[in-house]
């Protein structure tokens, strides 16, 4: 018996570690949002784009789209390859928090204004 129960805590403390581990992979959309016009503004002073607006708004793809896009690692349709490539996992996180939660698709769509 003791045996028993000592499994099933050691199952239970695995599922509240594994929850929470990814709980904090989640990101932050509020900085999303502001690292994801920041990489555009940035892109646009160095010539790289003409406006500062971003290609993409969120609600241009569903949420299924959205984790395709990153799971594969394209970011071409994004353009400004460079600032891109400069992020950090932290920052694409966020970014992808932002354009997941607020996707076509998404309780509250967006656009990126």
């Amino acid at each position: 018996m003791k045996k028993f129960l000592g499994i099933i805590l050691a199952i239970a403390f695995t599922f509240v570690t594994v929850s929470a581990a990814l709980a904090f992979d989640k990101g932050n959309e509020r900085k999303g949002k502001y690292t994801y016009k920041k990489v555009y503004k940035a892109c646009n002073e160095r010539g790289g784009i003409d406006t500062t607006q971003p290609p993409l708004n969120p609600d241009a793809k569903t949420q299924a789209q959205w984790e395709r896009m990153f799971d594969g690692g394209d970011f071409a349709a994004f353009k400004c390859e460079e600032e891109w490539r400069a992020l950090s996992k932290d920052d694409m996180a966020d970014i992808f928090a932002y354009l997941h939660d607020h996707a076509a698709d998404s309780p509250s769509p967006a656009k990126c204004k």
